[in-house]
């Protein structure tokens, strides 16, 4: 008999309005989980107690094929819904019955158990200042133009391919924050001789590093220019070695984000750049 621990065991996030709590809540959970494999499904929108017998279906499908009862994390907010999900033959995780009750009682009131509420807290000014920064960051992006540097809450700089511009994306996304970034060139790293290039000297204080290593480098290059000097190990590692150097010389703040997701690094940035989220 196959032991526990070994089998695939599938994954579903359900909720009545994107999912998008659930998976963040589930998925940091599974992290910790790091021996097992998953098979991750999504249900978004289970919001009648139709689609929610056509969840439930899914789950027990699942668990017949597998042979091990699926887990489910919900977000659920209508209690018939809920309780029809609670039938299948999934370990059911439902984050606003973990922890409703208890707030309620800490609140002395009763929730409103209304779906979508989270978005009558965003309001429209909110939403301006992500498109805002998302443009910034669109019209900074790589260095293309320095003009409006004066405006950046910080301005990422690194090799090509260590990961800049996701990273300035998800900062004015998730949090407002205007951030620019600029590639640190094979002409910036030999014909400067360790200095900073000229464009950044006058923000010497919004800079901060990005580091990579030169293996995990090689192969993102790879994919995109094969069998390039670009994308060679050599010049991989030559220039990794260079932009640090740089960082240390001019007392650059900087990480190594090898093994850091996107999320990971753009709330590094924050904390270690004490930067003011425009976007909570």
């Amino acid at each position: 008999m196959t032991d526990e621990t070994t089998r695939r065991r599938t994954i579903f996030f359900i909720s009545d309005r994107t999912a998008i709590s659930a998976e963040t809540l589930g998925q940091s959970l599974l992290t910790q989980f790091e021996r097992l494999q998953f098979n991750q499904v999504t249900l978004p929108f289970v919001d009648t107690l139709e689609k929610a017998r056509f969840a439930v279906m899914q789950v027990n499908n699942a668990e017949q094929q597998s042979g091990a009862k699926p887990i489910i994390f919900s977000t659920l907010i209508n209690e018939d819904i809920r309780q029809m999900i609670m039938t299948s033959k999934g370990v059911v995780f439902d984050f606003f019955d973990t922890y409703m009750g208890r707030l309620e009682e800490e609140l002395r009131t009763t929730s409103s158990h209304t779906v979508g509420r989270y978005h009558g807290l965003v309001n429209d000014s909110m939403y301006n200042v992500r498109i805002d920064a998302v443009n910034y960051v669109l019209s900074n992006d790589d260095g293309a133009s320095t003009k409006e540097y004066d405006k950046a809450d910080i301005i990422l700089i690194g090799v090509s391919r260590a990961g800049k511009t996701p990273t300035c994306l998800y900062l004015g996304l998730q949090f407002g924050i205007y951030a620019a970034n600029y590639p640190l060139t094979e002409e910036d790293l030999v014909d400067r001789h360790g200095y900073l290039p000229a464009p950044l000297i006058p923000f010497r204080r919004k800079l901060f590093g990005l580091s990579i290593s030169p293996e995990r480098l090689f192969h993102i290059r790879a994919r995109r220019r094969p069998d390039s000097r670009y994308s060679s190990l050599e010049q991989c590692i030559q220039e990794v070695s260079q932009a640090e150097t740089l960082f240390q010389y001019e007392a650059i703040p900087f990480i190594n984000i090898t093994a850091m997701s996107v999320e990971e690094i753009a709330a590094t940035v924050v904390h270690e750049c004490n930067l003011r989220r425009r976007v909570v």
